[in-house]
């Protein structure tokens, strides 16, 4: 492909964000400054099979597009048919976490992050054992042209880091801020929401169900970190089991706890964003609470994602209100029972749906492009 036809200037500073109100400017690494060209190329290398040992997986692979870069499964598999012992998490607006994984708070950083699944070996994802991977990427022309463009000399530029550089860019231009609710939030569209929605949003922010402790700002999350603000980060224990369950359980599926050996850290994972929730089910760390046709991103049996999506975020909902299960480590502050109706329930799940942006599910600057 001509360095012309791809039209891409590999420069740092062409990059400009193309922001939603009310979304303030990500943290950049100052080692890894955003261009126009080294996205392009993260796009490429995050569809790309060639970064799996068999060839058989890309970064897309678990992390699909129209479902906001999740994979629709309770627990993904890598290569070896095996199953990760954590849901995929979506990567929307995923710029603005300061810590990443459900329950790894050494993962700072995408860069850091990307070697896990390419190379680590419990679980074994992407397969990758050396890097052989970068002799056939330098052997594609497409990559050549690509690597030049946002590195400089092809041949020194396709090493390991300038990958994962790469990938870490694409996925920082990952910005979601269009849904409904966004519209009538941020755009001054006071019907974008309906009657329903807005009971659910008041319910949601309101001081009977809380929901905005964990969940709140514009990402809908307590962790976030962006220019001119204090990097935030925290894990919590949401009562989603009890202590039983947590004892039975190997060393990689206990949360914080497998880190840091801390009895009180049982049961704590990182409280996700809830931007695109209506199709990122199912929900949880371990995909506890599902659609009925759950780990299957198609939907069969004539129940369509925005069904399946419903279906369990009422489950969710009724978690939450019942106050969880019995858990010692659970945040009994936060995680407590509280008393709505079946309809405020359902009020606040259409709120909880009106978080999905159609726009960046089909956005052709995120496509694969293979």
């Amino acid at each position: 492909m001509l360095l012309a036809a791809i039209g891409i200037l590999a420069t740092a500073s062409d990059w400009v964000w193309d922001l939603p109100p009310g979304f303030p400017v990500p943290n950049v690494p100052s080692d890894n400054p955003m261009s126009r060209a080294k996205v392009e190329l993260g796009r490429h290398l995050f569809n790309e099979k060639i970064l799996s040992g068999d060839e058989s997986m890309s970064c897309g692979s678990c992390h699909i597009q129209s479902l906001a870069f999740a994979d629709g499964k309770d627990f993904p598999t890598g290569i070896t048919n095996v199953a990760h012992p954590r849901n995929s998490q979506h990567l929307s607006n995923v710029a603005y976490m300061p810590r990443l994984t459900w329950s790894n708070p050494r993962m700072t950083s995408l860069e850091i992050q990307a070697r896990a699944p390419m190379f680590g070996e419990s679980p074994i994802e992407l397969g990758l054992s050396s890097n052989v991977f970068l002799d056939k990427l330098r052997a594609k022309s497409i990559y050549q042209t690509l690597f030049r463009n946002a590195y400089g000399n092809a041949e020194s530029a396709v090493n390991e880091q300038n990958v994962r550089f790469a990938i870490a860019s694409f996925q920082r231009s990952l910005i979601s801020g269009n849904s409904k609710y966004d519209q009538y939030a941020f755009r001054n569209n006071k019907s974008a929401l309906n009657a329903s929605e807005i009971r659910g949003m008041n319910l949601f922010n309101g001081e009977v169900a809380e929901c905005f402790h964990c969940h709140g700002g514009f990402n809908f999350t307590d962790t976030s970190f962006h220019g001119g603000a204090k990097e935030e980060f925290f894990y919590h224990s949401n009562g989603i089991h009890d202590d039983a369950y947590y004892a039975g359980q190997p060393s990689n599926k206990r949360g914080l706890f497998d880190l840091t050996g801390i009895s009180s850290d049982t049961g704590k994972f990182r409280a996700p964003s809830l931007r695109n929730i209506g199709v990122t089910y199912p929900y949880m760390h371990d995909g506890s609470f599902m659609c009925d046709n759950a780990n299957n991103p198609n939907i069969t049996s004539g129940k369509t994602k925005t069904d399946c999506a419903r279906d369990a975020l009422t489950k969710v909902v009724d978690h939450y209100r019942s106050g969880g299960q019995n858990h010692t480590a659970k945040d009994s502050t936060l995680i407590r029972a509280f008393t709505i109706t079946n309809s405020q329930r359902d009020d606040m799940v259409n709120f909880l749906l009106a978080l999905t942006d159609d726009e960046f599910l089909t956005n052709p600057k995120f496509a694969s492009p293979f």
